[in-house]
């Protein structure tokens, strides 16, 4: 069994891009075992341990993600900062949660613990969706991902990708006929102009509706031309993805539209027994606590809509350094939300 550091450092070295997370799940089942987890694999293949009494009433559930974007990241350590592929988003905060999980254990009386390290967080949640549909609503949920250790964050916006696709035949520019990119552009300018309507009067990105083209290419072979367009969209609380879909719908005229797995937007209540007790562990540790709200998406997303329960998101690490190439974890803030984790964890049984 590896050191807390080490632990982290392993779980780092093994390369685990979205969808090839078995080398990486391995190990993080075998190192839940060795530190007295019930540990294997799901239907879905997260990695799932479990500690604490085993026939407890109540289950306080900590999940992660083992997966990350593409990208190698020499792994290394420098002037106390750990740099790696998912040392931020989100290894960091999963081993933390293994970590705590395992040093209050032998102190729990009618609690257990469960820790998931779930696939394909970074594509489409095929793990968490397959916890929301599978397991019964925990007591409460802590979602790992990077809000440095002071913050506690409480909502994420929402999510909707879409692709849209014409062909047609060919035809001289001087024709009157609207050509394919000029049909993306005017679905495109639709849908930035419903943007505007709906952001009026709105200040702050968590509040607003964001369209961001992705991808857009022309084709054509001399008889048929066409075009693809790729379009995100993150949608501010009060804005289910459902209705943007109808809209868009509209505005395509039959055109080829596909939609990928949505998240609708989430934001938990701040008054509850979860975030009362991670507000007093930071502050035990010396912490100022700040609530925070994030316009990117999480498992939360997926889970806090289909449980119900108390629910945050909290880990080590500055979010801002999520998919880029400096990405790294100050080893002294990984080591404080250990203590800060484990601290809530015990006042919670």
């Amino acid at each position: 069994m590896v050191d807390e550091v080490g632990l982290l450092e392993a779980l780092l070295a093994i390369p685990s891009p979205s969808g090839q997370e078995e080398a990486v799940a391995a190990y993080l089942v075998h190192q839940m075992q060795a530190r007295g987890f019930q540990a294997g694999r799901d239907e879905a293949g997260n990695a799932v341990g479990t500690i604490g009494p085993f026939d407890a009433p109540r289950e306080i559930l900590l999940l992660g993600h083992m997966d990350t974007v593409p990208g190698h990241i020499p792994l290394r350590e420098v002037g106390g900062r750990l740099y790696g592929r998912g040392a931020v988003d989100a290894k960091g905060p999963l081993a933390a949660f293994v970590l705590a999980a395992a040093r209050v254990a032998p102190r729990l009386r009618d609690v257990r613990l469960t820790v998931v390290g779930a696939v394909e967080e970074e594509s489409h949640g095929r793990g968490a969706r397959h916890l929301a549909a599978s397991r019964p609503a925990p007591e409460c949920a802590i979602i790992g991902e990077p809000s440095a250790w002071e913050g506690v964050t409480l909502g994420y916006k929402g999510l909707l990708v879409f692709d849209y696709k014409r062909r047609q035949p060919g035809a001289h520019s001087a024709g009157e006929m609207t050509g394919p990119a000029e049909r993306a552009v005017a679905l495109w300018n639709s849908l930035m102009a419903y943007a505007a309507v709906r952001n009026g009067g709105r200040s702050g990105h968590f509040d607003t509706l964001d369209p961001y083209l992705g991808d857009f290419r022309t084709v054509g072979d001399g008889l048929y031309s066409g075009v693809d367009m790729r379009v995100t969209l993150r949608l501010p609380p009060g804005l289910h993805p459902n209705e943007v879909q109808e809209q868009v719908h509209s505005w395509c005229n039959g055109d080829e539209v596909h939609f990928y797995p949505s998240d609708p937007p989430f934001q938990a209540d701040k008054n509850t027994p979860l975030v009362r007790a991670m507000l007093k562990a930071i502050r035990a540790h010396g912490g100022r606590p700040r609530f925070k709200l994030k316009t990117g998406t999480s498992d939360m997303n997926i889970v806090g809509p289909a449980w119900r329960c108390p629910i945050v998101a909290y880990g080590p690490g500055d979010s801002s350094l999520d998919h880029t190439p400096d990405e790294h974890i100050h080893l002294a803030e990984f080591r404080r939300a250990v203590d800060v984790l484990a601290d809530a964890l015990e006042a919670l049984q």
